[in-house]
């Protein structure tokens, strides 16, 4: 959403002056934490860099939005590979069906489709976005286009902002929200970790999650476009000599390896990538049994029997992925289907249960759903979000190191986390009023 207002900087500067609390980033987390602290009482300052609140959020999940996943908080956790136990205090104060019930108390119905993934019945993002937006608008939060070039600290205490321009903007709380650096035209350009370094902490050095994969073998090339359903995948480390992970759903050849749901829940486990070090494996019909699908292609070859090999695997297998079968298979295109042995058919039952590609790497991080690494969460109180290095800093969202696989996991960190963190703020401003 597009800000409906330009703000002088004589008027930003009065308005600012007044704020308990400023936000900078106006993505999933920082909507989340500013709205919640503006409902909670206090004056509130949201500084975004770009010209859209919730620009990432607006394309996730293919434009649909996976608001978040209908389960436990443990299982949530369990979803997390990146410090996920860091998140025990966030989804305590904000679990996946308070988040639902949130939404859904916005005014946006939600459902629950396969996996628990749970998404808006009108299929549209922008409607998440919205209602976020008009949340935050309702409750008075100030909402001004700049960016936040640096912190101003003092005594060990933040004490607000300074801006590009060279504007100073001052409040006792900040909350960073900035991302990570995934997506960069939607803001997210890694600026909130030199934010986070100068305030003194450390930063694990963000690497992509939930990206797609690179291959060495040129089938992917020629299969690109292909899309398959309800197939295996899974993930193993020839270094280590054991299976990494392993998947059920939906994957997509493209020009450079293989990317689609299960590849990108399954990157997030590669946490040591080196060039063909791990091999991705595609069971192409796991449905079926090893015996179950040799009896499959004895029938089928018995009905083609007078058919080319190339031109009897039709009723099995996509069209563009014949050509490369046949070719991995090392039998004769011409082959008749009635003159193919026993072992032949053998190997082939072997292949189309793991049809392999080496992975030789990540596509750019610029490419990545969320990014790995960022803030390094032993140095943030789990129960507030408050940096343990300066009074009044927080953290929310993508920017701290943890990250979950798809689902809606990476969505319920950003809600969870900045609201927690809101909370924080109102419950130390209430002290220090009461002080």
């Amino acid at each position: 959403m597009e800000f409906t207002k330009k703000l002088t900087k004589q008027k930003m500067i009065m308005t600012i002056k007044k704020s308990d609390l400023i936000v900078v980033g106006g993505g999933a987390s920082g909507l989340m934490a500013a709205g919640t602290a503006a409902h909670l009482g206090l004056k509130v300052c949201l500084i975004e860099k770009t010209n859209r609140l919730g620009w990432k959020l607006s394309i996730t999940g293919k434009g649909r939005c996976n608001v978040t996943n209908d389960c436990t908080s443990q299982e949530v956790i369990a979803n997390v590979p990146t410090n996920g136990r860091f998140l025990f205090g966030a989804l305590s104060h904000f679990s996946p069906s308070d988040v639902m019930r949130f939404f859904e108390s916005l005014g946006v119905p939600l459902k629950t489709e396969r996996g628990n993934r749970v998404f808006p019945q009108s299929d549209r993002a922008k409607d998440i976005v919205d209602a976020l937006v008009h949340w935050n608008r309702d409750a008075g939060v100030e909402i001004i286009q700049g960016e936040v070039k640096k912190l101003l600290l003092e005594d060990g205490s933040v004490k607000g902002v300074v801006l590009a321009d060279g504007e100073t903007v001052s409040a006792l709380q900040v909350i960073l929200c900035c991302g990570g650096k995934s997506y960069p035209v939607t803001g997210s350009t890694g600026d909130g970790y030199l934010l986070a370094q100068q305030a003194g902490h450390t930063i694990l050095p963000p690497r992509p999650s939930l990206v797609p994969l690179c291959c060495k073998e040129q089938d992917c090339r020629e299969m690109m476009g292909l899309s398959l359903r309800n197939i295996g995948f899974g993930l193993y480390d020839t270094k280590k000599k054991k299976t990494v992970c392993t998947d059920f759903g939906e994957l997509l050849f493209t020009h450079f390896g293989l990317s689609g749901p299960v590849v990108l829940s399954g990157s997030a486990h590669l946490k040591e990538m080196e060039r063909d070090r791990y091999r991705a494996d595609i069971d192409l019909k796991p449905a079926l049994s090893f015996e179950k699908l040799d009896a499959r292609l004895q029938r089928d070859f018995t009905k083609y029997h007078a058919r080319d090999f190339v031109n009897g695997l039709s009723d099995l297998l996509p069209r563009l992925m014949i050509p490369v079968i046949v070719r991995r298979s090392g039998i004769l295109e011409s082959t008749k289907c009635a003159d193919i042995t026993r072992e032949q058919r053998l190997s082939l039952v072997r292949l189309l249960k793991q049809l392999s590609f080496t992975v030789t790497g990540f596509r750019p991080i610029e490419e990545a759903i969320v990014t790995s690494g960022g803030v390094k969460v032993k140095e943030v109180d789990p129960k507030t979000m408050e940096s343990k290095k300066i009074h009044g800093l927080y953290f929310a969202g993508e920017l701290l190191d943890v990250d979950g696989y798809t689902g809606g996991f990476n969505l319920q960190i950003a809600f969870c986390t900045g609201r927690l963190a809101a909370q924080s703020v109102a419950q130390n401003v209430q002290n220090q009023k009461s002080f």
